[in-house]
């Protein structure tokens, strides 16, 4: 597809200087229609995604640094570039790439060296970008070697010329940006091996047409628009925007809008199979002496990530969009029951996660449960985990309860999904030690695995684990709690207390 990219080129105009924000079009001198890379070039210019030294120059044999490298993997995924402060003493708040530099750390995108430093200035090499462009778009980067091996597989990259990758050659800023733009657009590649192998329905919500673009963010121009509730198929993922084909014609849509379920579809209960012994009491159970009433307990569901912080994305699918949609599901099993849910965000809305831990002493919260979704780049790691706060008492004391509660929780998941159970686990997460209650942060699966996406990715999936962490709650409280007021609770659900685990 090489000629839509270079008719992008027509509706460019001039640009800001390299390294900073650049979402104007540029006619750049050195940057000719002869030129090697004049498509890729003006391919990401057009996405806002890098931009020239000047007005008229592109400069495309200058070398690229670490801090440009970074801010423009930073633009493709459509990261928060807001300045701040990094993990690096030689990146400072005032850095023009200092959010996008600590935001790719946060993801293992990219790293700094031994000695704390992030080195921005560093010209980078083939090998180094290979592994950047490996981690950014989830192949397979366990080595440069194996880095490089799927850049030239995929047709992104080719060797030099003495037949090598030429790991430890500088890269300049043609050849980055043919690496990059290839990356983005398999229809840049000198292979045609992806494939589109997954279909999903467009959900607009509101039953307005879907948008297909050029590129993965707003600023690339439509090229067709696509009816709420038709199934497309999809190929790969750049940041939160999917690559997919619709009646022959490729682009990209913003995953939001994509869904496993027909959008008309209603979420589906299926009770577990009941395997605990004790069957439930649907008459009330007077309050255990010493213990307060049970409409006054409060269970504080936190929705991991949210607003400018999306979490990990897979397949088509958003960390903080699954997690808010288990969290209200889970919030509505309450309503049947004398406790009480309180959620830390109901919309997409960014709470940092000391704001999260301190939720509970704010609504007098008694357990708090946090939800997330897991990442790995490749693909390959999958399964279940469950993670509760032991570093030290002094922080949050509550490390037996917290513990058990987690037994409870990582149980209920596997019993409702029947993923790999990666086990009960310490984490020393703000959420939980920052806490002052029981607190547990449930992993509910790897949103780059297709075998837990596949589960995660369904409303009904999402309604069998809203279902479980309830559960959980009733057994922590039934068990560790020593409750038997909790007991006709589980009626409501039709099902029955888990067996006593801590």
């Amino acid at each position: 597809m090489k000629k839509l990219a270079v008719c992008l080129t027509l509706s460019l105009a001039a640009l800001v200087p390299f390294g900073q924000d650049s979402k104007a079009a540029a006619n750049f001198t050195d940057v000719g229609t002869t030129h090697r890379a004049q498509a890729e070039i003006y391919y990401l210019v057009e996405g806002g995604i890098t931009s020239g030294v000047s007005e008229t120059r592109f400069v495309p044999e200058q070398q690229v640094t670490r801090v440009q490298a970074a801010a423009m993997l930073g633009r493709t995924l459509n990261l928060n570039g807001e300045q701040r402060a990094t993990n690096f003493k030689d990146v400072g708040k005032n850095n023009f790439a200092s959010g996008y530099i600590q935001q790719l750390v946060d993801k293992k995108i990219i790293s700094g060296y031994a000695d704390g430093s992030f080195k921005p200035n560093n010209t980078l090499s083939r090998g180094e970008m290979a592994l950047l462009i490996g981690h950014t778009f989830d192949y397979n980067a366990s080595s440069v070697s194996v880095a490089a091996g799927s850049l030239i597989s995929k047709g992104i990259s080719q060797g030099v010329a003495d037949g090598s990758f030429g790991v430890s050659q500088s890269i300049n800023r043609g050849d980055f940006a043919v690496f990059l733009a290839r990356s983005i657009n398999a229809d840049f590649r000198t292979a045609d091996n992806e494939k589109f192998e997954h279909d999903a329905y467009v959900d607009t919500k509101d039953g307005s047409k879907l948008n297909l673009r050029t590129g993965p963010n707003t600023t690339y121009p439509s090229i067709g628009s696509i009816p709420s509730g038709k199934i497309v198929s999809y190929s790969y993922s750049v940041g939160d925007w999917v690559y997919i084909t619709s009646d022959n014609v490729k682009g990209f849509v913003h995953s939001a809008y994509l869904q496993s379920d027909k959008p008309s579809d209603k979420p589906v209960v299926t009770p577990p199979t009941p395997t605990p012994p004790v069957k439930p009491d649907p008459t009330p159970v007077p309050t255990p002496p010493g213990k307060k009433p049970l409409s006054d307990i409060t269970v504080v569901i936190d929705a991991g990530h949210g607003g400018w912080d999306p979490g990990s994305s897979g397949n088509g699918f958003i960390e903080k969009n699954v997690t808010l949609n288990v969290a209200k599901k889970m919030e509505k099993y309450y309503a049947k029951v004398p406790m009480k849910a309180i959620m830390t965000r109901t919309d997409d809305t960014y709470i940092s996660p000391s704001a999260r831990g301190a939720y509970p002493k704010k609504v007098k919260g008694d357990i708090f449960v946090s939800i997330h979704t897991n990442s790995h780049t490749g693909g390959a790691a999958n399964g279940t985990e469950t993670f509760y706060y032991t570093k030290s008492a002094a922080v949050n004391p509550n490390v037996s309860q917290s513990k058990a509660l987690a037994q409870y929780v990582q149980n209920r998941q596997l019993e409702a999904w029947g993923l790999t159970d990666r086990g009960v686990k310490e984490g020393n997460f703000a959420v939980l030690r920052e806490n002052n209650v029981p607190a547990v942060l449930a992993e509910l699966g790897f949103i780059t695995n297709k075998k837990d996406i596949g589960i995660m990715g369904t409303e009904a999936g999402r309604e069998k684990m809203a279902r479980g962490l309830f559960l959980a709650t009733l057994d922590y409280y039934y068990y560790y709690e020593n409750r038997k007021d909790v007991l006709p609770l589980y009626s409501t659900v039709n099902a029955t207390p888990s067996g006593k685990l801590h």
